[in-house]
Order: C-alpha cells, then sequence, then structure tokens
C-alpha cells in the first residue's frame, strides 16, 4: 500500500448500475473493499472487473455489513462509500490531505452529504454522516437500520461533498419501504410500542411530512418536494400499520 493507506468501503446488494462507477470513483484509496449481500444480479462480477476486492456473503443488515468490512480492510483509515455516493473532487483532496498527516489529531471525520432525487434534484438540506475513520479507533457499527458507529478519539469535519443519488423513481422507493418496512414494525414491537390508534397513525403521518416538507425545506423544490415529503410519511404509515398488524396477532393470541 501506498503512504496514505485508505481502504475504500462500499456495501452492496443488487448494484450493477452503479457499482463501475463508484469503483472508479475510489480508485484513489489504495485499496477498495465491495462487501456483498448475495447479490442477484451482475454487482460481484463487474466490481472484480473494476478492480475492487470483493467479499461475497449474507448479511442481516448493514451494520453487520460494514463490521465485516472493518475485519477485512488492511489500511490505517477507512472510508465508507455507498453504491450510489460519489466524492467530489474537493472531498478526494480533503480526505487525501488528512489521511497524509503522520500523527492526526482527529481520528474520525464528519462528511456532509448532498441528495438528489430522481437523479438531478438537490434537497435543500444537508446531511452530516461520519464515514471517514483511522481504522483501529473505529470500534464497531451498531443499529438494525440506521447504523450509527462507535468510536475512540475526537471528531473533526471535512470540507467538499459526499453525493448521493436516492430515491431514484418511485418503483425502488416502494420496493425499498416493503423490504425494510418489516424488520423497522419487528423493532419497534420488540420494544413495546404503545398500542397504535388511529390518532398515532394521524400523528407520525402529520409529523414525517411536516418535517421533511418544511424543516428540511422540501418545499423549496416544487412538485418532488412534494412527492418525496408524501412519500415519507407513505413509508412511516406502513411501517406503523405492520406494528398495529403485530400487536393485533399477539393481543388476538393472548385471548385464545
Amino acid at each position: 500500500m501506498n503512504k496514505n493507506n485508505i481502504s475504500a468501503v462500499i456495501i452492496t446488494k443488487n448494484e450493477e448500475k452503479n457499482i463501475v462507477e463508484v469503483v472508479k470513483n475510489v480508485s484513489f484509496a489504495d485499496e477498495v473493499l465491495v462487501i456483498d449481500n448475495s447479490s442477484e444480479d451482475q454487482t460481484v462480477e463487474l466490481a472484480k472487473k473494476s478492480g475492487a476486492i470483493v467479499y461475497v456473503e449474507k448479511f442481516s443488515d448493514y451494520a453487520q455489513q460494514r463490521n465485516y468490512a472493518l475485519d477485512k480492510a488492511k489500511g490505517n483509515w477507512i472510508l465508507y462509500v455507498d453504491a450510489d455516493e460519489r466524492v467530489t473532487p474537493e472531498l478526494k483532496k480533503e480526505i487525501l490531505k488528512v489521511t497524509n498527516e503522520f500523527n492526526p489529531i482527529k481520528t474520525h471525520y464528519i462528511i456532509e452529504r448532498k441528495n438528489f432525487y430522481f437523479g438531478k434534484h438537490e434537497w435543500p438540506y444537508i446531511e452530516q454522516i461520519e464515514r471517514l475513520f483511522v481504522r483501529d479507533k473505529l470500534v464497531e457499527w451498531y443499529g438494525k437500520i440506521h447504523e450509527s458507529p462507535r468510536t475512540v478519539g475526537d471528531k473533526g469535519k471535512l470540507t467538499g461533498y459526499l453525493k448521493h443519488y436516492t430515491h431514484k423513481n418511485l418503483s425502488t422507493m416502494i420496493k425499498k419501504t416493503v423490504t425494510w418496512s418489516s424488520v423497522e414494525a419487528e423493532l419497534l414491537f420488540k420494544s413495546n410500542h404503545p398500542q397504535m390508534s388511529w390518532w398515532r397513525f394521524l400523528r407520525i403521518m402529520l409529523t414525517k411530512f411536516s418535517d421533511s416538507y418544511f424543516a428540511q425545506g422540501g418545499w423549496k423544490v416544487g412538485a418532488i418536494g412534494f412527492i418525496e415529503s408524501m412519500y415519507q410519511a407513505f413509508s412511516y404509515f406502513v411501517v406503523y400499520a405492520k406494528l398495529w398488524e403485530k400487536q393485533l396477532k399477539t393481543k388476538s393470541e393472548r385471548k385464545n
């Protein structure tokens, strides 16, 4: 490896449309690892042809997938990038700068992420996520749905952006909801969430729509903002409807 010792990690599941471009995008790293969750398309083959080191396993969640990568990565630094994300030139320059430091003061870094919906529409709200780590200061990833890193040391912040091309069409959005709503509902059920009722559904949907459309500025981007905000409300409706179904089934079983 070169002096930077960066391992770029891409976690995948059926990402044949993205994998070649994202491997190329992070080719400035000293090694590119693709941790694949038993894809059924050409993701693995294309990743290998693009020069990535590929591991294929069956994972139950993203945290498990990221922790597997942590075990396999050889670099002093580890950069996590999803298949639908792209490192901008400014961010690349900043990553190379901090990873070249002989004795880094910060052990993990926040990266600002810009979301683009339906391929090109930039979302007003900019996320802040932790994706660059001194490898031995990243303890683990945890969380079955919205995974988070557990780290040691001080946090810094990089300039430049990570571009996230999410929610490319309605079909994939709905498919994602169907896939993950059951997992989220199960987690809520196991946490003994209060019994669902009509007003809880209304409150949850209004809260999610309001956060997306007003707090995050969805109203600024016209129809896309309204559609995305309605989708957020719908997505959470499905989650809590599945929770209600589980609660109803358990209540019925107890009576019997």
